[in-house]
């Protein structure tokens, strides 16, 4: 490899290190390449949607037992936070019952 393809590759590495990303290589099977592949791209992206799926998978490869509070969780990420939503019920006698 030339000098400038040398550098070239350098510069690009430093480029990818600044992003705080790192290029490795992996071995599994050929059917696998697309999956691996996407899976790296949404990991790398590190949003919302990244550190979820990161921790879905180190629990999953790891075996813990899943954290309390997924369901609070799960609401407090609604989308109907703060919607202002009126829930109050009429207050009423009931209906009659024949027992």
């Amino acid at each position: 490899m030339g000098t400038s393809q040398k550098r070239a590759v350098t510069n690009y590495r430093a480029r990818l290190g600044a992003r705080g990303l790192a290029r490795f290589e992996v071995m599994g099977r050929d059917a696998d390449r697309d999956l691996i592949r996407s899976l790296a791209r949404r990991l790398a992206e590190d949003g919302p949607e990244a550190v979820h799926l990161r921790d879905v998978l180190s629990r999953s490869i790891a075996g813990e037992p899943p954290r309390k509070g997924g369901i609070l969780a799960a609401l407090r990420r609604s989308p109907l936070v703060g919607a202002d939503l009126d829930v109050a019920r009429p207050e009423g006698s009931g209906r009659s019952v024949d027992l």
